[in-house]
């Protein structure tokens, strides 16, 4: 249903990214899913092609800041109301993700802190959870850090496993997951939604 509710955005979103220089509408990236099993999460591409987060080359680092030059005008757009996330519905039709559940990191992430995974993966991954909320400015947050990867690993992805950790232990299911769903489109739109 979300597919073909979003339809219209998913062409309009290929127009301007074709419109801004051509090349491939979406990227894939290789994600760690359920069980530690890989998959490909899809994105409207919003970065050159030859970039890593492009899904073409290894040139770039995985985790994207504010202000990153590999992001081409569109992208702006498509980044800052989060109209390149929704090709992962796409990957909620196919099982390998939910609406709701801890975001799917990549390999090298989910390696180094392996122990924490192996319980977060025992769920679906999802498209938002309360980590997305907390971290949905985490661009501009990491732009300020020179030692941006450093605080990534350090203290942005800890604190997101610990929140993720928190949904998945004590989860009330449909409630809690409209809830989020709701605080999500809220935070996206500028809104104050809060979970009452």
């Amino acid at each position: 249903m979300g597919l073909v509710v979003f339809l219209p955005v998913f062409f309009m979103a290929a127009v301007m990214i074709k419109l801004d220089g051509g090349g491939t509408v979406f990227f894939r990236q290789e994600r760690i899913g359920r069980d530690f099993m890989p998959f490909y999460l899809y994105k409207f591409r919003s970065m050159r092609g030859n970039s890593a987060a492009g899904g073409l080359a290894e040139d770039g680092p995985p985790v994207t800041v504010r202000g990153d030059r590999r992001i081409t005008r569109s992208g702006r757009i498509l980044r800052k109301y989060k109209i390149d996330e929704l090709p992962q519905l796409i990957n909620v039709f196919r099982g390998e993700m939910s609406f709701v559940g801890p975001r799917p990191e990549i390999r090298k992430y989910v390696e180094l802190f392996r122990p924490e995974y192996e319980r977060l993966l025992k769920v679906r991954p999802g498209i938002t959870d309360p980590a997305s909320i907390r971290f949905a400015d985490e661009e501009t947050v990491l732009a300020s850090r020179p030692d941006w990867e450093e605080c990534y690993t350090a203290r942005v992805l800890p604190e997101k496993i610990r929140l993720s950790s928190e949904y998945v232990g004590s989860r009330k299911k449909v409630l809690t997951d409209f809830m989020l769903i709701m605080r999500t489109f809220s935070r996206i739109g500028g809104g104050n939604f809060k979970d009452r």
